[in-house]
Order: C-alpha cells, then sequence, then structure tokens
C-alpha cells in the first residue's frame, strides 16, 4: 500500500500524520480538498466514509480506530 502511493498516487509522507484535534479542523481540511465545490458537505462525505468503513472493518478493528479519534471526531462515525 505504501509503494502504491508513492508511485501511484503521488502520496507524499512528509508532515503526516496530520494533528487535528478537533471536528471543524478535520472538517475543514476534508473542505479544503473540495474547494471550488459548492454542492459538497463536508460533514456529510465524513459520515459516509466513516460508514463504508464500518461496513468494510471488523467491529473490533473500529472500535481501536474509534478509540484514538478525539472526542469530536468520533462524534461523526455511524
Amino acid at each position: 500500500m505504501l509503494i502504491h502511493g508513492f508511485y501511484y498516487e503521488g502520496w507524499d509522507p512528509t508532515g503526516k500524520p496530520l494533528r487535528e484535534r478537533h471536528k471543524e479542523q478535520f472538517l475543514g481540511r476534508i473542505e479544503q480538498q473540495f474547494k471550488g465545490d459548492h454542492r459538497m458537505d463536508s460533514e456529510e462525505i465524513v459520515r459516509a466514509v466513516f460508514t463504508m468503513l464500518a461496513n468494510c472493518v471488523t467491529d473490533g478493528e473500529i472500535e481501536d480506530v474509534k478509540f484514538v479519534l478525539p472526542a469530536d471526531i468520533r462524534d461523526l462515525w455511524p
């Protein structure tokens, strides 16, 4: 996955992981990625992605992920 990111997606690990600790910061970063698209709702996008992950990953693994998230962001999970 890491090699795929380097060579196929142009992923740059510099400055990772990001340190958003509040819902507004987290949603703001997503809005930056979709700037210019006035139809998007960053919270709706996050909830859809979290729902998809919850459906594809075991409950135990999801609980581990949720445990390390700040409470503001954890509240976006379905």
